[in-house]
């Protein structure tokens, strides 16, 4: 299928995860309702994104609340969603940044750990290190549709390029990208990075933020995202709650590839991408 309209919803996260799954729930049904068939929930939609609560809002695969919820609606509405992230906790004690995806019958199709962890301390501005309660995944995350492949990342993964082009070599011609910037790296780097990855790999590229919230302890950038293949910004939201829909046209990539191509153009015999 050469066209897919896609939501992405920037929803108000708050300390309460049952008012948080209300709330996803509505902006997807509404999303279905304007005929989205791929719906995109944030990082952490389900719980604050602060270290202190990581390990309360943590449920472990099977059996989580979140998944189970998420699962259902995704069935009933016959969506592709993926579930922006939550915290997950495995057998062992480690707790993961997750986003788990699924298809129109409310099937697990693919889930990503977040592999880089948002470890930063910008002087007299933020300090944040997920890795002080989160552990790291491993994987590159590429997944079959009906409308070709799709990949998943999430949020700090972007700004490391090898990973975007290996998911593109892999055939993903969407990536999908739950994340929460913050007041400091979001106005200066956002639509940079969604921009760049775009057109470096010629994809589209979704970034679904939560929306801001100045009262909470972590404030998010917002400004949901959509790229295309040339680099440029098909569709943007500002800082408040609110769907972006948008119908993507995966001829318009295939075409642009043709014309321009980059991947093609790459010279192997000089350098290498591991993995590749």
């Amino acid at each position: 299928m050469k066209k897919i309209k896609v939501a992405l919803c920037q929803m108000v996260v708050s300390e309460n995860k049952e008012k948080n799954l209300f709330t996803a729930h509505k902006m997807i049904n509404e999303a279905a309702d304007k005929g989205a068939k791929l719906v995109v929930l944030p990082e952490m939609f389900n719980c604050p994104y602060d270290n202190s609560v990581f390990s309360d809002f943590a449920e472990a695969y099977p059996g989580g609340t979140t998944v189970d919820y998420l699962s259902k609606i995704a069935k009933e509405r016959e969506i592709y969603l993926v579930g922006g992230s939550i915290p997950e906790i495995d057998g062992l004690g480690s707790i993961y940044n997750t986003s788990y995806i699924f298809n129109t019958y409310g099937d697990i199709i693919a889930s990503h750990r977040k592999v880089h962890l948002f470890d930063i301390d910008v002087k007299g501005k933020i300090v944040f290190k997920e890795s002080d309660v989160l552990s790291s995944g491993d994987d590159i995350t590429v997944f079959e549709t009906e409308y070709g492949k799709m990949a998943a990342a999430i949020c700090y993964d972007i700004r490391f390029p090898e990973i975007i082009r290996l998911m593109a070599l892999k055939g993903a011609k969407i990536i999908i990208i739950p994340a929460a910037f913050n007041m400091t790296t979001g106005p200066a780097h956002w639509d940079l990075l969604f921009k760049a990855r775009a057109l470096d790999n010629q994809v589209f590229v979704l970034g679904c933020s939560p929306a801001r919230n100045n009262q909470a302890s972590y404030i998010a950038y917002g400004n949901s995202i959509i790229t295309g293949p040339w680099g440029d910004v098909i569709g943007k939201l500002d800082e408040k709650e609110g769907i972006l829909i948008k119908e993507l046209d995966l001829e318009s990539l295939d075409l642009i590839r043709e014309q321009l191509p980059l991947l093609k153009h790459r010279r192997k015999d000089i350098y290498k991408l591991l993995g590749e």
